[in-house]
């Protein structure tokens, strides 16, 4: 997920340990506070969630910083929102597949589909983990400290499979395995820097392209 730190096993749902104040329970509302947690994600992607202050958020939303308030008890708060919703969606995600149990080359280009499919609905929360990720550990208590678990978690998901091709012959047994992981999972998630909804490639063919290159490489002829 993140491309400073490592991945290992975590408690899912991934767990917010801040206290939202509730909007009340109508419809207009929640999708008024949903509006409210999309616009804080889009600056959070754009400036950097330390950048960012309640002020602007508020003044995106075309209301009062007090106002804010009445949803969110804070800015940590709310991009704790942003960020559960995107990790409970991924590893609900890669449990589906593995819940499958196809062979590992079919379930490790499952689950690049899955990280690539990602880009889209969760593009800020994947700019804020990659911008982000160390000064939100650095905060007091261990509120996010559940970005370490899940990232764990996941870890160990892309590490059983690889073990698996290796025990069966599938893939290859010289590589490192948790070294391949965390170039995978770097590559995949830089990819949020330069990819453009709406441009030549959609999600799902740069999802392809990747998978041939993982598995079939560059190199033509005898493998060096």
């Amino acid at each position: 997920m993140n491309t400073r730190k490592n991945s290992g096993a975590a408690t899912t749902p991934v767990r917010r340990q801040g206290t939202t104040k509730r909007a009340a329970s109508s419809g207009s509302a929640s999708e008024r506070r949903d509006h409210l947690v999309k616009l804080a994600a889009d600056l959070f992607a754009r400036k950097g969630f330390q950048a960012t202050t309640v002020r602007e958020i508020a003044e995106e939303a075309g209301i009062l910083s007090g106002s804010l308030y009445h949803h969110f008890d804070s800015k940590e708060t709310i991009v704790d929102e942003v960020l559960t919703t995107f990790l409970d969606d991924l590893v609900s995600r890669y449990r589906a597949v593995l819940d499958r149990r196809d062979d590992p080359r079919t379930t490790l280009s499952e689950m690049v589909r899955v990280a690539f499919g990602t880009l889209e609905p969760h593009r800020a929360a994947i700019t804020v983990m990659q911008n982000d990720w160390n000064y939100l550990l650095s905060l007091p208590g261990d509120r996010f400290a559940y970005l370490v678990r899940t990232e764990e978690e996941v870890e160990r998901m892309w590490v059983e499979q690889i073990e698996r091709g290796q025990a069966i012959g599938q893939l290859r047994g010289d590589i490192d395995t948790k070294l391949t992981y965390r170039m995978v999972r770097d590559s995949v998630w830089v990819t949020v820097r330069w990819f453009r909804p709406g441009g030549r490639l959609n999600t799902a063919a740069l999802a392809d392209h990747y998978i041939t290159v993982l598995f079939d490489g560059l190199a033509t002829g005898e493998r060096a």
